[in-house]
C-alpha cells in the first residue's frame, strides 16, 4: 500500500504528475525549438492584375512553435485589424522531427473575414500558408511563409533572443 500524503494523495502521485507535465513541455518545444531562420513571404492575391497579384519578400527571423500565430506579416495590415490565428490543433511524431500545427482565423464580429492558416514543420523547414476571405467580399488572398533553418538565434547583451533581422 503507497504511503498517503495529507489529503489522501500518494507518493506516486505527487511525483508523477509534475513529471509528466515536464515531458509535455519537452515535447511541444521539440517540434520546433527557436532557431534563426532564412524566411521568404510570398503574398498572392488573384483578384488583382496579373502584374500585381504577387509579391515575395524576403528577412532572417527567430522563430520558435509559440511564434507561429503571428508570423504571417499580412496579419498587421489594417484590414485584418481585429483577426488573430488561433491554434486548434497540432500534430507531430515523437521524434521532433515532423509536425503540422492549424490555425483558425478568429475576427471580431464586425468582419466577417474567414480563414485557416497550417504549418508543415521538418528538422531542417517550416512551411506556413494563411488563406483568407475577406467578408462581405468576394475577395481571397493567400500568404505563404516558407523558412530554412540557418543556425542559432543569435543573443543580446541582455541576454534575450534576438527576434528578427
Amino acid at each position: 500500500m503507497a504511503f498517503q500524503f495529507a489529503y489522501g494523495r500518494s507518493v506516486t502521485h505527487r511525483l508523477l504528475v509534475p513529471a509528466l507535465l515536464v515531458t509535455l513541455h519537452v515535447q511541444a518545444s521539440e517540434l520546433l525549438p527557436t532557431r534563426l531562420y532564412d524566411v521568404t513571404i510570398e503574398t498572392g492575391m488573384p483578384h488583382l492584375e496579373e502584374n500585381l497579384r504577387y509579391t515575395t519578400t524576403r528577412q532572417r527571423s527567430c522563430i520558435s512553435l509559440k511564434d507561429l500565430a503571428t508570423e504571417f506579416p499580412i496579419l498587421n495590415h489594417p484590414t485584418l485589424a481585429g483577426c488573430t490565428l488561433r491554434k486548434e490543433s497540432q500534430n507531430g511524431d515523437n521524434s521532433g522531427k515532423n509536425g503540422t500545427v492549424r490555425f483558425g482565423l478568429s475576427c471580431n464580429d464586425r468582419h466577417g473575414t474567414t480563414g485557416m492558416a497550417v504549418w508543415h514543420i521538418d528538422k531542417q523547414r517550416i512551411r506556413g500558408r494563411l488563406d483568407v476571405k475577406l467578408g462581405g467580399k468576394n475577395m481571397t488572398f493567400s500568404q505563404t511563409v516558407t523558412a530554412r533553418v540557418i543556425g542559432n538565434c543569435p543573443q543580446l547583451k541582455d541576454g534575450s533572443l534576438h527576434a528578427r533581422d
